[in-house]
């Protein structure tokens, strides 16, 4: 499942026992399509993004039984044929209807699954943006869920010079929110900043996985960058100090979207899934070096 969604009014994605979330409202749409086959099915997702956070491209998997499958041969436009081309239409158009009908969630795409497939372990990476419309920017109010307003002149230029020296394999404890047991080893392939044409500066990050709340400190960091309350080459002294700090802000979700999700080829979806268990498992246990892919993304 492809899926997009505005965080704005969501406590994230993951299920909470009271809060709105948006797995919440994709699995009671399942249960309401599925009411005739239980047990409804459950999403497990490539990445759990915290309240505020938006996505357009999210994924996520699930499992259905034989019983399940077959009910999704309701006729479809009319059409009275079955097979898996209109199931998952018809799975994609019912839950689109149920989920989506305040449009704040929008089911993409449903396809059938490669051998092997985990929308969660087999992923390699994960790329967000985040817009920010300083001084200097055209500040749309039609935007404003989406585009963080930043009330200073920024410094691209210096922004990029500073994201630029911070790539590579590294311990990022100084931009990520501790976690018990968690690893703050991550390899971040990509970290640019830009101007648009209406002026509104937008970032983009990739790495193998990012740590709580990551992105929007390594952001905050380069913000004061370009600020210039931070000069270009502290941050990456700050990274080597492994070290939480409150020299720079962690800006808040507004401008912050996961973008998109890499897998490998077919034929490896299943050896990168088992690794990225196997890896976990042991830093959970606490008996290896601490997993380089985090099985978590909840920026």
């Amino acid at each position: 499942m492809e899926i997009s969604y505005d965080g704005t009014a969501f406590s994230g994605w993951g299920i909470q026992p009271v809060l709105r979330t948006v797995q919440g409202e994709l699995e009671k749409a399942l249960a309401t399509i599925f009411s005739g086959h239980l047990p409804a099915p459950t999403l497990t997702v490539a990445g759990r993004t915290d309240a505020g956070v938006h996505a357009l491209g999210q994924v996520a998997h699930l499992d259905l039984t034989a019983e399940q499958w077959l009910s999704l041969d309701a006729p479809l436009r009319g059409k009275k044929t079955g097979g898996a081309t209109n199931r998952t239409a018809s799975l994609t158009r019912m839950l689109n209807g149920l989920a989506g009908h305040r449009g704040e969630i929008h089911v993409r795409e449903i396809t059938m699954a490669p051998d092997g497939f985990d929308a969660r372990f087999s992923a390699i990476w994960r790329r967000y943006s985040y817009r920010i419309a300083d001084f200097q920017a055209v500040r749309n109010p039609l935007m404003r869920n989406h585009t963080l307003w930043y009330p200073a002149n920024l410094d691209v230029t210096e922004m990029n010079r500073a994201a630029a020296s911070l790539t590579g394999l590294h311990d990022w404890a100084s931009y990520c929110k501790p976690r018990e047991r968690a690893s703050t080893i991550r390899t971040l392939q990509e970290f640019t900043w830009h101007r648009s044409q209406d002026g509104v500066l937008i970032a983009h990050l990739r790495a193998d996985a990012f740590c709580h709340n990551m992105v929007r400190a390594l952001v905050g960091a380069t913000v004061a960058v370009g600020e210039g309350k931070l000069a270009s080459t502290d941050l990456v002294d700050l990274r080597d100090e492994r070290a939480r700090t409150s020299v720079f802000k962690v800006l808040p979700p507004t401008g912050l979207a996961l973008m998109e999700v890499g897998y490998p080829e077919d034929a490896d979806l299943r050896s990168r899934a088992e690794a990225s268990r196997a890896r976990r498992d042991l830093a959970t246990a606490g008996t290896e070096q601490p997993s380089l892919t985090s099985e978590r993304l909840s920026d």
